[in-house]
């Protein structure tokens, strides 16, 4: 046993056998795997050094190789036990230590599959592998792991569960500081302190803070901007455990807040109800985003769509928490059958409407008995600081 490993031998050694399980199914000799979140949840390999290309061959016994920077051998040989080390010098060509693992684990002239869809493979090493490993019949890989990885194990959601916590220490410690005259700055940092001091690891993104006459702005954060009374500040944030993300989000009004602001809040407190309500076992991913829509129709927004009401989460490395190079979300007519242990960062988010602007998010679990709001602390309703 590692110490500090992320998952004991017998929690990867199912993952890897729902691996195998899905080569024979696709009758597939092995696969090529070039996403960190799918390496690091068949391996446990943990660092940033996922920057430069790492990829993990895997044949249909079930043995595997990982092939990255020589550099790495040390975090490998301290964290990894179930796969065999290639490691290549800076100057050398990657491709080349695939095809040799290739070869080793006996896929030369197999039926592979190479997972193209990967932020983290880019076309030149993507070329050389497809070039140079002679007689493979290549397949589509992408989403073959990822799959394996939506519905969560007992651990997994005892980290998410951690994550949670964590998430929602920071996100009350950020609303705390909230005032007439805070920065942006000061209330990053309290997020850092305090999330970082309740359990929280790194995350794979954010936080986002930003005054919302930014808040359509999706994806940036603070940059020194300070908060005045009549302003609103938006927060969007994480916390991490053995990198399973718990994301959540509030709006916090410094001051006073616009006439009709309550109604909204209460519009976005049941359209959040609404999602968790329609998350069912058996139920299709859909159902979560009409029954939210239904609810901003009743409120009077029989026009207003957006591209999903949520999205899941797990596994996350930079740039994302959302577990890889896709999202895969609660998007309209979505047929994707609903099981136990999904994780959800669900969002009821109304935003340049004929409505005061008002958002909620949380992260929410799909168990046996129906959706479970992990993070329930703070509070959903219309703040004013």
């Amino acid at each position: 046993m590692i110490e500090h490993a992320p998952f004991p031998k017998d929690e990867l050694d199912r993952r890897i056998n729902r691996v195998k399980a899905a080569l024979a199914e696709q009758d597939l000799d092995g696969v090529v795997i070039a996403s960190p979140e799918n390496i690091y949840y068949l391996t446990g390999m943990d660092h940033w050094g996922f920057f430069a290309a790492h990829i993990l061959v895997v044949n249909r016994d079930g043995e595997m190789a990982l092939i990255c920077r020589a550099m790495e051998k040390i975090t490998f040989d301290n964290q990894v036990r179930n796969a065999r080390f290639y490691g290549h010098q800076d100057h050398e060509e990657l491709s080349d230590y695939v095809v040799q693992a290739m070869k080793d684990l006996g896929l030369s002239g197999g039926r592979v599959a190479l997972e193209r869809r990967s932020l983290f493979l880019h076309l030149h090493h993507a070329e050389g592998i497809l070039a140079k490993a002679q007689g493979v019949e290549w397949a589509d890989g992408s989403g073959l792991v990822d799959n394996l990885r939506q519905a969560k194990s007992p651990l997994e959601i005892e980290y998410t569960r951690k994550a949670a916590k964590a998430a929602d220490v920071g996100m009350s410690a950020c609303i705390d500081l909230i005032r007439d005259g805070a920065t942006d700055y000061e209330i990053a940092a309290e997020y850092m302190r305090a999330s970082t001091l309740a359990g929280s690891e790194p995350t794979g993104f954010g936080p986002f803070i930003r005054p919302a006459t930014r808040s359509g702005e999706e994806h940036t954060t603070w940059r020194g901007e300070t908060f005045r009374n009549g302003d609103a500040v938006f927060l969007e944030n994480a916390a991490s455990y053995r990198k399973y993300h718990a994301p959540m989000g509030r709006l916090v009004h410094v001051g006073s807040a616009p006439e009709g602001a309550e109604k909204s809040a209460e519009l976005a407190m049941d359209g959040m109800k609404a999602i968790c309500g329609a998350l069912k076992v058996g139920g299709k991913a859909g159902d979560a985003y009409a029954a939210w829509r239904e609810v901003a129709a009743s409120g009077g927004l029989a026009d207003y769509e957006r591209h999903h009401c949520g999205y899941m989460v797990g596994i996350g490395f930079s740039p994302s928490w959302t577990g890889g190079s896709m999202v895969t979300s609660l998007f309209p007519g979505s047929e994707r059958t609903l099981e136990v242990g999904m994780v959800f960062h669900a969002h009821s988010w109304f935003t340049n409407t004929d409505v005061v602007d008002y958002f909620i998010s949380n992260t929410v679990i799909l168990t046996e008995d129906g959706a479970e709001v992990l993070t329930a602390t703070t509070p959903e309703s219309l703040v004013i600081k």
